[in-house]
């Protein structure tokens, strides 16, 4: 491995990224606690296990696709079944796995939610950036991905 150290204008890019990243979230953390809602995180689970529909998802494919680590996708699943959002199944081949799937309540949160966050997502970006602007932005932020997104 190449020990290369970053260029000034990686380094500004990448604190400017970070910087800007940590603030829309907390911002919009900041908004959906104003409107009496849960984190973002519990958004993000509803919304993949929406997606997912019926059959819902096991909790290692959810770990897959939310930002959250293992045992704070654990944590939260408990917590969102205590308070009727999601219901975990058994898996009729596997004796100890479970689907873990969104209830209608669940649902109903998801849509609260993303009122609030989806606002927050337009104030924050939508209003400050032209369209042409926007899809810069998303095309190069694409690129970072692993694996990129090449459109």
């Amino acid at each position: 491995m190449t020990k290369t150290l970053p260029s000034p204008e990686t380094v500004t890019a990448w604190a400017r990224l970070m910087r800007v990243s940590r603030q829309l979230v907390e911002r919009t953390e900041d908004a959906l606690k104003a409107g009496g809602l849960p984190p973002l995180a519990w958004y993000d689970v509803l919304h993949e296990l929406a997606e997912a529909g019926e059959g819902g998802l096991r909790p290692f494919e959810l770990i897959d696709r939310v930002l959250l680590a293992q045992y704070g996708v654990s944590r939260l699943l408990a917590r969102l079944e205590v308070d009727g959002l999601v219901e975990k199944l058994p898996v009729s081949d596997d004796g100890r796995g479970q689907t873990v799937r969104i209830t209608p309540s669940g649902r109903d949160m998801r849509r609260r939610i993303w009122a609030v966050y989806g606002a927050s997502i337009a104030n924050l970006m939508g209003d400050k950036l032209s369209a042409a602007e926007l899809e810069t932005l998303a095309t190069l932020l694409g690129r970072l991905r692993d694996p990129p997104i090449m459109e």
